[in-house]
């Protein structure tokens, strides 16, 4: 860093001007080493070379408090850029000076080599001789390929690891190997969202009557709107929990229906059906599984079920992977959304829940089990075949 200088002496402006005339150095980088404006050496140049015996009488001068303060706003941008600097490179601080140097040169044009040089600990000389060296042909296609898998990550929030960005350049025409692929992202510090623990939310504790599990984990049915699954979670708000009751079509993972309120009430579960009707119509005859908690048992929902003509599957006792792709959902939902945000209240939440869904899982996020497509490509892919 830079250190403030109050006072310029006389051998100071000498030897500063020598290195301008005698030292081949640029003035803009002189200015830059040693945080001076590049005018103000300018002028003693010109003031040496006019008279070099009487050029800078005394010992210099005193900063005035107007130049202490252009002094305090340079070393205050400087502190701001290198702090800029950290921030964007938090994935190449501790690598190989090869990677640095990439960073530095994929950068140079928002930030001065020397500052980089300065943050990562490395000589400018260095950087430049790792710059002139002619770029092979891999490392040109690996560079220009880590480019697309660092947009990749980014577009999906961070969510994706190597086999997501992997399909998803398969999805863009880019076929590259999977060991490439997580071999750059390993060099770029790039990993997905890890998972967390799943616990059971709904009470299965009831008197009501249940139905038998008539899915048996089928969960790939042959078309669309053939079988649901339904299930609720919670989400913590500083205001207090949040409840998301969903249902999901089997055949596309498409979250056809949902429903958020404070408590976890039987309408929450209605309201969820009830929304998935209206957007997709199903005919009479379509499975709707979920576990047994006793919104799903409840007469309310029973008779929604039988008003719209469908049949009602349940999962087993305590058998969560009778229900597994709702519970994955939830599980994809609050690796990739939940755990990263701490919501001041449940609308923002709900905000956020609703764009989450409505416009990422459902229409964005490609799925492994849907052959690297997204719900509703996957939908539109096999209803137009």
């Amino acid at each position: 860093m830079v250190s403030r200088r109050k006072r310029f002496t006389r051998e100071f402006k000498i030897e500063t001007v020598k290195l301008v005339t005698d030292g081949g150095n640029s003035v803009t980088q002189i200015a830059e080493d040693l945080g001076i404006h590049p005018n103000t050496i300018y002028k003693w140049v010109r003031q040496y070379s006019e008279k070099p015996e009487e050029a800078f009488p005394g010992t210099g001068h005193l900063a005035s408090e107007a130049e202490i303060i252009r002094q305090l706003k340079r070393e205050n941008e400087r502190l701001k850029m290198e702090r800029d600097i950290f921030k964007k490179s938090h994935g190449h601080l501790f690598q190989r000076p090869e990677m640095i140097f990439r960073f530095m040169r994929d950068h140079q044009a928002e930030f001065p080599i020397a500052i980089m040089c300065c943050v990562f600990q490395v000589s400018r000389s260095g950087y430049y001789a790792w710059s002139k060296r002619p770029e092979s042909r891999r490392s040109n296609e690996n560079r220009q390929l880590a480019q697309e898998i660092a947009e990749i990550h980014r577009e999906s929030n961070g969510i994706y690891g190597s086999p997501k960005v992997h399909g998803e350049l398969r999805r863009r025409g880019k076929r590259h190997g999977k060991n490439r692929v997580a071999r750059l992202m390993r060099k770029d510090g790039l990993y997905a969202k890890t998972k967390r623990k799943f616990r059971v939310t709904t009470d299965s504790n009831h008197s009501q009557p249940v139905a038998p599990n008539l899915l048996n984990r089928e969960f790939n049915p042959a078309r669309p709107n053939q079988a649901w699954v339904s299930d609720i979670t919670y989400i913590w708000t500083t205001e207090g929990w949040l409840f998301l009751a969903v249902v999901m079509d089997l055949y596309s993972r498409t979250i056809v229906g949902w429903s958020m309120a404070e408590r976890m009430t039987r309408q929450l579960v209605m309201d969820a059906l009830i929304l998935a009707v209206k957007r997709r119509n199903p005919p009479r005859g379509l499975l709707h599984h979920s576990d047994r908690g006793s919104q799903y048992a409840s007469e309310d929902f029973q008779e929604l079920l039988l008003k719209y003509g469908m049949i009602c599957s349940m999962s087993r006792t305590g058998n969560c992977w009778d229900n597994a792709p709702a519970e994955s959902f939830f599980s994809i939902l609050k690796r990739e959304l939940v755990f990263h945000n701490r919501y001041q209240s449940r609308a923002q939440a709900r905000q956020s829940i609703f764009d989450y869904i409505e416009r990422f899982y459902n229409r964005r996020r490609i799925h492994a089990s849907l052959g690297y497509v997204t719900p509703s490509e996957f939908e539109k892919l096999n209803l137009a075949a």
